[in-house]
């Protein structure tokens, strides 16, 4: 009888622990089109660890163990006035602000004494970058619990000296 108790509480802790490995973040957002129109939009990730499956946007991907990570590019147009990012619009848009479970990511046109690469600020988390390439990536890091943390690349920090 006391190893079937201990089993039970075992398997108890087992499937509680379970639970704790699935995640589903929808990821909300804004587009924001050069010609001003303004469209909501969806791209959020989910894990289901029992039945190995990885949501990213509206598909799901049977994986053997949740990713490291995902990456998104963003790509600016040839004359820098706008962006194109495959996994929020089909086209190029003018900026977007994406809310991310706890993450809020935004790109926003904003004009500075000193010019900067497209007029943009790509916001992460209430903190401001500048495009120093035409080419950027927003990497997502994933643990069982859902995001650790997003990385930028292809920016520099605003240090407050383009006012």
């Amino acid at each position: 009888m006391k190893y079937i108790t201990k089993l039970a509480y075992l398997l108890t802790f087992l499937s509680a622990s379970h639970a704790w490995a699935d995640f589903d973040i929808p990821g909300a957002g804004q587009l924001t089109y050069p010609t001003g129109i303004e469209k909501e939009f969806s791209f959020g990730f989910g894990w289901q660890s029992g039945a190995q499956k990885f949501r990213i946007g509206d598909r799901s991907y049977d994986m053997a163990q949740l990713p490291e990570s995902y990456s998104i590019a963003i790509t600016l147009s040839k004359d820098d006035s706008k962006v194109w990012v495959q996994e929020f619009n089909p086209g190029f848009i003018e900026g977007f602000s994406w809310q991310l479970g706890d993450h809020k990511l935004e790109l926003v046109k904003k004009r500075f004494k000193s010019p900067v690469k497209g007029d943009y600020v790509l916001r992460l988390n209430d903190i401001d970058y500048f495009l120093v390439r035409n080419n950027l990536s927003v990497t997502i890091k994933f643990t069982e619990q859902g995001i650790d943390n997003i990385k930028l690349d292809g920016v520099t920090k605003n240090m407050g000296t383009k006012q």
